[in-house]
């Protein structure tokens, strides 16, 4: 079997949320499983052990961690996106730096036709990139 390496967001309750999230934002994506803790187990009963769902055709796993932990997410590592549409990265800015933070707000830093960069509700890091043609 080949490596692969896969993105793996882990959150403290809200990682079903964010997954169906990320899945409804994006054309070509689904959730592709979902395990849940069960009563007794590490994790609060009904809450992700461990989950995979595609976006853009990425996958990604997520988990909601039973333990508490002193960090969270940091733009330091992001999910970098390429646009097909000037309509589709403001579509996603819009909708992704709702209750976040916008890091860079959409516009032309000189790399590219127009970039935004935003951390979402969850904390998970976005650059949003409209490439040069």
């Amino acid at each position: 079997m080949a490596t692969k390496i896969t993105p793996f967001l882990m959150f403290e309750g809200k990682a079903e949320e964010a997954m169906n999230f990320y899945v409804s934002l994006f054309e070509n994506s689904r959730v592709i499983s979902i395990q849940r803790y069960g009563p007794g187990e590490a994790g609060a009963e009904g809450s992700v052990m461990q989950a995979a769902f595609s976006v853009a055709g990425q996958t990604i796993m997520c988990i909601d961690s039973p333990m508490k932990h002193g960090f969270t997410f940091t733009p330091a590592t992001s999910l970098f996106v390429d646009c097909g549409s000037e309509a589709e990265l403001d579509k996603l800015f819009a909708k992704l730096s709702e209750s976040g933070q916008v890091m860079m707000p959409p516009g032309d830093y000189g790399f590219s036709r127009k970039f935004a960069w935003v951390s979402d509700c969850y904390g998970v890091s976005w650059q949003l990139n409209l490439p040069n043609v």
